[in-house]
């Protein structure tokens, strides 16, 4: 039994000392780096940590960059990219030790990383112990990941404020919770910015290929701003970065003698979210009526599915088509007076069938929005749209 005990008290020793060792040396990669900016939110991560990362560039800094989102990528300085790859497919948090040793090997000016912690204890160590920012972005509080960080949106926004820099720097877009905000950064001795979308063009914003949001610009502004780069060269960088692979975008397609306009949502899966990115296309022309929603629903999502069939009478579309499963939990949600305009298309149904039931319902051309979670039959359908005609 002594023995044992022994055995068991070394191996803890053990691995106390290489915990210590692995620590110090992240320590002097973290140290190689002059800037540290960590993003964190609900939704815009990735395309933000983009932004900035393209800002930076743009003032001639050396930036390296990881996103987590739809597709994990490291960015290298000259804007190269490749999948951040995982063990088993699983995210862990760990993966940031690797990263930031990836990165130190360039001495960079900046890393800008996605937070991707979800749960609050995760969050606060992720930057105090992994990343150790100067500079926090905050992009927004959206409902999402209630069961971890709620249950309230005020409490989403103080797991939030965990990553925010103890005596440093936090840029915020978030308007409705500010006063939570400002109340937390307080507390850790951090300057809060509060940017302001409208201090972005049209013009800015048109320059741009693919669709984002003048408060992500806005962010990435600021940033720029913190590290001493001009508006004009922030501005040519973020028109340069290549976009995520979740961004927002519309593309239109031709079938069977009908013009499709496609707007892939999926990646905005919270309600607010969605209406947002829907309404942002209706306003600026990219989508127009008749407009037909496709949600997309997950056996491990159903009050997701809930909230997207509930979005049904703010978004006013001429047809719904309900595909994945459970789609009973998306139609239960959606008011009896819209059931008539719903096509139930649940189960496990092949891309072909899934294609042309959408485009049996169109008279013409008309737009359609893609909801929900992309896995499962939302990225069945896209592989098929990507076999039509481009117009």
């Amino acid at each position: 039994m002594r023995f044992l005990y022994t055995v068991f008290a070394l191996s803890c020793l053990a691995l106390l000392v290489c915990g210590i060792v692995e620590q110090r040396r992240h320590d002097k990669n973290l140290a190689r780096i002059t800037h540290r900016v960590l993003v964190n939110g609900i939704r815009g991560k990735s395309s933000i940590t983009r932004l900035c990362a393209g800002a930076l560039r743009g003032g001639g800094l050396v930036t390296v960059a990881k996103t987590t989102g739809t597709a994990a990528r490291f960015i290298h300085p000259d804007a190269r990219e490749e999948p951040v790859h995982r063990k088993f497919n699983i995210a862990n948090v760990v993966e940031q030790i690797a990263i930031v040793r990836r990165a130190a090997g360039y001495d960079p000016d900046v890393l800008v990383m996605e937070c991707m912690a979800v749960a609050p204890p995760l969050q606060e160590i992720n930057q105090t112990k992994l990343i150790r920012s100067d500079i926090g972005v905050l992009c927004n509080v959206r409902e999402d990941h209630l069961a971890e960080m709620g249950p309230t949106l005020d409490d989403v926004a103080r797991s939030l404020c965990r990553s925010m820099p103890v005596g440093g720097v936090c840029v915020t877009a978030e308007r409705e919770r500010l006063p939570i905000l400002q109340e937390e950064a307080d507390k850790r001795n951090c300057r809060l910015i509060a940017v302001d979308p409208e201090d972005v063009t049209d013009q800015e914003l048109a320059a741009f290929d693919w669709i984002t949001f003048k408060e992500n610009v806005a962010i990435a502004l600021k940033v720029a701003e913190l590290l001493d780069i001009d508006r004009a060269a922030a501005m040519e960088g973020m028109w340069a970065a290549p976009p995520d692979p979740g961004v927002l975008r519309v593309d239109r397609y031709a079938a069977g003698g009908k013009r499709l306009h496609f707007a892939n949502v999926f990646a905005a899966n919270d309600p607010e979210s969605t209406v947002m990115n829907i309404e942002h296309l209706l306003d600026h022309g990219a989508i127009g009526r008749p407009l037909h929603i496709v949600i997309n629903c997950r056996p491990d999502r159903i009050e997701r599915n809930g909230q997207m069939g509930a979005l049904i009478p703010r978004l006013q579309p001429d047809r719904v088509l309900l595909i994945g499963e459970p789609t009973r939990s998306a139609l239960t949600a959606i008011p009896s007076s819209w059931r008539p305009r719903v096509v139930d298309l649940g189960g496990r149904r092949s891309a072909p069938e899934l294609l042309d039931a959408l485009v049996a319902g169109i008279d013409g051309q008309a737009s359609l929005a893609a909801i929900g979670n992309i896995h499962g039959q939302g990225e069945v359908l896209l592989a098929q749209l990507e076999t039509l005609e481009r117009l």
